[in-house]
């Protein structure tokens, strides 16, 4: 009887592993450090989904641990990994469309982030990412602003005759339009490039202002505030296929722990543009205010410059500038 009653607590406990060995595990991958927003927001859906309790694990890949930063597009669509936090304009080579996430002037602050999130224009993106077998989970845009090392840089009268370093070509574009030279460089160069006087003024998101330190190199800094130019949409994807291939519980528990995490990132993103704005103002540095005024002149050199660049690659995306545009 004793031996009986082993055997029936082995094979319970055998039971009881198999449960646990047959829980869903999803990969994330994504080019961020474990203190960064992007990575706190696949925490919290994998925390949501963990504490949901329904057979679904999501293990995170942070800093590019398991595929380059630019490279994770194909590898989900393929089903390679299954979720990644990425800025849509990587994969703007692939889908001209998708261009248009990182264009200045299309988003004037981050609760016309959110409006542009639900969006038709929103919708027309959404229909293009599943042609290749991908959805959102998360929406989020991160802004930016401009600092200057010897004057504010608010209006595109204020860079002319600057060397300028913007973040992303499109902004290139509408700056080399307002009369500024570019200088092409990473985030972490903008520093050394000020102190050397390689550079009179940049355009990069709050989090890198703060986080390379440029308050010690620069007189004037210009915040996201009501009003700025430099938003890029980076949200939390999924492969379709297999979001469709979970259970009924699965899905639900994702698309809660989803919803939270949305909301949290646009907090968050507020948030990180009032640090900027703290730290440099605590650091000496003359804080700028940009107008709506100030905005529709830079919207004006954009529609000359980078919008009509991105319509010569793609002479149909003219309806979908024209559904972002006439989000309020």
């Amino acid at each position: 009887m004793k031996l009986n009653f082993t055997a029936a607590v082995a094979a319970a406990a055998l039971f009881a592993g198999s449960l646990t060995a047959s829980a869903e595990e999803l990969r994330l991958s994504h080019q961020w450090s474990t203190s960064d927003v992007r990575h706190k927001v696949a925490q919290m859906v994998a925390d949501e989904v963990a504490a949901a309790d329904v057979d679904l694990d999501i293990q995170i890949f942070p800093s590019q641990s398991l595929f380059k930063a630019r490279e994770q597009y194909k590898p989900l669509a393929r089903g390679q990994v299954d979720m990644i936090v990425f800025p849509l304009s990587y994969a703007g080579g692939l889908r001209n469309a998708y261009n248009l996430t990182l264009m200045p002037g299309l988003v004037k602050n981050h609760d016309h982030a959110a409006r542009l999130n639900e969006s038709d224009f929103m919708g027309d993106i959404e229909a293009i990412m599943a042609e290749d077998d991908i959805m959102v989970l998360v929406h989020g845009y991160l802004a930016g602003g401009f600092a200057g090392k010897e004057k504010c840089i608010t209006a595109p009268e204020d860079v002319e005759g600057l060397q300028t370093r913007a973040a992303g070509k499109a902004f290139e574009q509408m700056l080399a339009g307002a009369g500024a030279s570019i200088a092409s460089m990473s985030s972490a160069e903008i520093y050394n490039a000020m102190q050397t006087g390689v550079l009179d003024a940049a355009n990069t998101s709050s989090s890198s202002f703060v986080s390379y330190r440029i308050y010690e190199q620069v007189a004037c800094f210009t915040p996201a505030g009501d009003y700025a130019l430099w938003f890029m949409y980076q949200p939390l994807l999924m492969n379709k296929s297999k979001f469709e291939s979970l259970s009924e519980e699965q899905q639900t528990a994702l698309m809660e722990a989803a919803e939270k995490a949305e909301a949290f990132y646009l907090e968050e993103a507020k948030s990180q543009d009032g640090n900027a704005r703290d730290v440099f103002a605590e650091n000496g540095v003359e804080i700028a205010e940009m107008t709506q005024e100030e905005f529709d002149s830079w919207r004006q050199i954009a529609q000359e410059t980078a919008y009509k660049a991105f319509l010569e690659g793609s002479p149909e995306g003219q309806a979908l500038l024209d559904k972002a545009l006439a989000v309020e």
